[in-house]
């Protein structure tokens, strides 16, 4: 039940980012539903294909397209309100790389890949469907830029796992890992905590 509700959550934020980025571009309502599509499902398709899960998870459960079609919709129905949220993106986008982590670990376990595949997968997933969607609008992908992003997630599947060790509830790691990895990115955020560049001038 707790995986089935944060893989739907995962899904609905990250559509509502890629509508959001969509709109800034001044896309048409196909080009809105592409990009929140692509962002919704990019990284989980290529995380399928590595592990070999074909056909992907989207292609054999039409709720995944349901719920994408019906986030699009409602997005659009309140764009009036939700440009003016210029936090908004960040917001949403920030959440599903929490969601999605857990989600890839989550799938990386069930393939019986050791831990280190497994945050790396949980990584993928959170972070490629947002490379997918800032390429396709022209943008620097967040991934690719100072800010810290990719690095939260592998830090929140780390203390994953590192709680996994204790005798706990089995949704305590999962719920811990999220919470880690959103506060980590929104900390990193506010107080310009970055990665060092290897820019020269």
């Amino acid at each position: 039940m707790l995986y089935s509700l944060i893989d739907i959550l995962g899904t609905i934020a990250f559509a509502i980012s890629g509508v959001l980025v969509a709109m800034e571009k001044r896309l048409d309502v196909f080009g809105v539903f592409i990009i929140a599509f692509v962002t919704a499902v990019g990284g989980g398709t290529l995380r399928d294909v590595l592990i070999a899960n074909t056909p992907v998870g989207w292609m054999t459960q039409p709720n995944y397209t349901i719920i994408i079609i019906v986030t699009v919709v409602f997005s659009i129905l309140f764009a009036g309100r939700l440009k003016y949220f210029r936090k908004s993106l960040f917001l949403f986008d920030t959440i599903g790389i929490g969601l999605y982590t857990m989600i890839g670990i989550q799938k990386g376990l069930d393939a019986g890949l050791l831990p280190i595949m497994c945050i790396a997968l949980g990584t993928m997933t959170a972070c490629f469907g947002g490379v997918i969607r800032d390429i396709l609008c022209n943008e620097i992908p967040v991934i690719f830029r100072r800010e810290i992003y990719a690095t939260v997630c592998i830090l929140g599947g780390g203390i994953y796992f590192l709680i996994l060790q204790f005798p706990v509830n089995p949704d305590i790691p999962y719920i811990t890992g999220i919470i880690c990895i959103i506060v980590l990115r929104l900390l990193a955020v506010k107080f310009k905590i970055a990665l060092p560049s290897i820019y020269r001038k």
